[in-house]
């Protein structure tokens, strides 16, 4: 370009055709314009660039601002070194690169308005479009482009325009015709997007790189498949001197994947003699008249065609969008998976297995499932050298096979623990590896759930024991003989014995170091079991305490007087007299906030501490509730007719009803559940497993063989992977023991 007199097309000559000069001149007046007959001239600098797709790395350039202004460009193909100087006098002057033209625009280079008089035909000598076929000129009123709101480059319309004739701009081969630059005048939008440098030149502000690339080391993510330029051949990635630049066309982004190539799905078929017409017929059509054409062709393609179209287009808008992203944005986006789909994920790549195995995220999967503690293991296995499972990740799994074991695994022989005679089993408890049972025989037995041997027995009271409470190595019984002992379950030492009761100690509560018991005699007692020392005396039932729970704070108890009292020990006064039932009251249980009381007048109410007001009374049972427990807002109930019932106290509605062809076949004597199984035990002689969510059965985890003619289980203590059941008969025909079920699993 050697100014703006240059003859021919110089690299800053934007033509329009007669009808837009008026309106474009009215759309210079914002910038200083002025008028002259023939030619109006107006200091205007010009900018360069090698491509179109070099302008898509302009901040603030998008493809749809490029499609709107294509119109507004002037596309021109540098001469190759065979037609510099010594080529044709219209050629002469065209041969600048793109760096001499950004320097020249400090020079003042001008840009050439033609009148209705230049005919558009090149100012001070240049020659119009039809003298060397270099430039592409295509009309547009400044008024639509101005309400466009800036200036875009050359569209696929624009680029295809002039192909048959010259080949320049669009050539397939992009040789000679590869050399081509776009200009576009300062003073409308873009001007904010180019910096002078102290040399004098203009740069390009691109965006910046991101860290993963594409093989030809430029942004992958930089130019989306929506952004296509110059749609077609070869001449949507050459419009610049031939170095790498980002794909354009659905075919550049296809054969650019790795390994996949041109490759074709259709048998090798000799292309159709008017292939190649019909392409560039499609290729100088604008974008909506693409869009109607495409739209047509579907409506005539076959089934089979479409379905031809689907398998090459949809696998190259699949993805890899956690690859994509920063690790903690990958990561969040994977903790919304469920623990079975993250394992999916884990087998896609290395990468997602990697991600699948962040130790944090299975901490949050655990902590949902109520698992509090990683798994610790002496020798972590490492996936790869330096990498090692997750602890979480461990612990979670270890979980969902006891579970699965729970559920469906082989039900091993239990071990039986056998004593007590022929005796009633009354009371048991279990904590860690330690089992403690209390008989009507007057003894307590303690037993190591491991070996399944009898490791002590607690010998010293007079009556039955009815009642018992366990922490660590300390056990407290309560009796007929009407005292509470405290006994040592290493030693088998009677460490304290309690008087005061003047009846059977029917029922007890123990919280931290303190146990509070309920008699037959209508008292409570609140007992230290370190100093053996009797605290407080509650009295003001008027028959037998049957149950008891204690919080630390408050006392709260439930007699055959029909009524529930709570109590603060510490002034000894009943606070509050909840009255309601119609019969007399079994079971209790406490929270802190709600008071859940079971009676045998075949209702469950649930009160409110603070007020003493009853929240709900939950009907559906028939008969004596005998056992229940509480969790959060979930109450589990077992009833004496057999069935047993999940509730929500807040709502008071009952969830599920525990019954079916599997349910029951006499009254439930214990129960406990987990955060997905409730375990049942009845006087059938059997131990079900239920579903907690859903209130299917699962499947008998013990069925006595004289379950039906007196065989029963009385009771049943369970923790995350063992089951204890007391087991016996009122007529002889079972033995009284204990079974231990194992459901853990082995970690080789």
């Amino acid at each position: 370009m050697s100014g703006p007199g240059g003859p021919g097309p110089g690299g800053g000559k934007l033509d329009i055709n007669r009808a837009g000069v008026s309106e474009l001149e009215g759309a210079l007046s914002g910038i200083g314009r002025r008028r002259a007959r023939g030619i109006v001239r107006k200091r205007e600098e010009l900018k360069g660039f090698n491509s179109l797709d070099d302008l898509l790395h302009v901040k603030g350039i998008t493809t749809r601002i490029l499609e709107l202004n294509s119109q507004r460009m002037t596309c021109r193909r540098r001469p190759s070194s065979e037609e510099a100087p010594g080529g044709s006098p219209s050629q002469q002057g065209h041969s600048a690169p793109a760096p001499q033209v950004l320097a020249e625009e400090e020079n003042g280079v001008q840009a050439a308005w033609e009148s209705e008089e230049s005919d558009c035909s090149g100012v001070e000598g240049g020659s119009g479009p039809e003298s060397n076929g270099s430039r592409v000129r295509v009309g547009q009123e400044p008024e639509e482009l101005a309400g466009h709101g800036g200036l875009e480059p050359a569209s696929s319309r624009v680029c295809g325009a002039q192909e048959e004739e010259e080949g320049s701009c669009c050539s397939d081969e992009g040789e000679d015709g590869s050399d081509v630059y776009f200009y576009y005048t300062i003073g409308e939008r873009w001007i904010d997007y180019l910096e002078r440098t102290e040399e004098g030149s203009l740069i390009r502000h691109v965006r910046p790189k991101m860290k993963r690339k594409s093989e030809h080391g430029l942004d992958s993510r930089a130019l989306s498949p929506g952004k296509k330029l110059c749609k077609g051949s070869e001449y949507g990635r050459t419009l610049g001197p031939c170095i790498p630049s980002p794909t354009t066309t659905f075919g550049d982004l296809r054969n650019a994947k790795p390994g996949q190539g041109r490759r074709r799905r259709i048998p090798s078929v000799a292309p159709p003699p008017e292939l190649q017409d019909w392409l560039r017929t499609f290729q100088r059509w604008s974008g909506p008249e693409k869009l109607v054409a495409l739209d047509e062709l579907i409506d005539r393609c076959e089934p089979s065609q479409i379905k031809y179209m689907m398998q090459v287009i949809e696998p190259q808008f699949q993805r890899d969008f956690i690859s994509l992203l920063p690790k903690e944005l990958a990561l969040y986006v994977l903790s919304f998976l469920e623990p079975r789909d993250l394992l999916r994920a884990a087998q896609t790549c290395r990468y997602w297995r990697v991600l699948a195995e962040d130790n944090l995220l299975w901490r949050e999967k655990c902590r949902e499932e109520g698992i509090e503690e990683p798994l610790n293991l002496r020798k972590r296995r490492l996936l790869s050298p330096g990498f090692m499972y997750s602890p979480w990740k461990f612990a979670f799994m270890r979980q969902h096979k006891i579970d699965m074991n729970w559920r469906s695994g082989d039900l091993k022989a239990p071990k039986v623990l056998k004593g007590h005679d022929d005796h009633v089993i009354t009371c048991l408890q279990f904590c860690g590896n330690r089992i403690v049972s209390g008989s009507d025989d007057n003894t307590l037995k303690v037993w190591s759930a491991v070996t399944g041997e009898c490791v002590q027995t607690l010998v010293g009271h007079t009556g039955g024991v009815w009642s018992s409470q366990m922490r660590d190595n300390v056990v407290i019984s309560g009796s007929t003989d009407r005292t509470l002992k405290v006994w040592n379950a290493d030693t088998g030492e009677c460490v304290h014995t309690l008087y005061g009761h003047t009846s059977t100690v029917r029922c007890m509560h123990l919280h931290g170091s303190r146990v509070v018991s309920g008699s037959r005699d209508a008292t409570l007692r609140l007992w230290d079991i370190e100093t053996g020392q009797c605290l407080h005396v509650l009295m003001g039932h008027v028959a037998a305490v049957r149950c008891v729970q204690y919080d630390g704070h408050k006392v709260v108890s439930g007699a055959y007087d029909y009524t529930v009292k709570v109590w603060d020990p510490e002034s000894e006064s009943c606070i509050h007299t909840l009255q309601g039932h119609t019969n007399r009251v079994y079971s209790l249980q406490f929270d802190g906030t709600h008071i859940v009381s079971g009676s045998l007048d075949t209702s469950i109410r649930v009160w409110d501490m603070e007020s003493g007001n009853c929240l709900h009374t939950l009907m559906g049972h028939q008969s004596l509730t005998s056992g229940m427990e509480l969790r959060d807002n979930i109450l589990v109930s077992g009833n004496a007719d057999s069935t047993v019932k999940i509730w929500d106290i807040k709502t008071g509605q009952c969830l599920q009803t525990l019954q079916g062809p599997s349910k029951h076949q006499s009254a439930v004597t214990c129960l406990q559940f987990s955060s997905k199984f409730v375990v049942t035990s009845s006087d059938d002689g059997t131990v079900k497993l239920w579903d907690l969510k859903t209130g299917e059965f699962v499947r008998n985890l013990v069925a006595l063989e004289s379950g039906g003619s007196g065989g029963v289980v009385w009771r049943i203590r369970a923790s995350n992977t063992k089951l204890v059941c007391a087991v016996g008969s009122r007529n002889g025909t079972e033995e009284t023991k204990l079974l231990v079920l194992d459901f853990d699993v082995d970690l080789k």
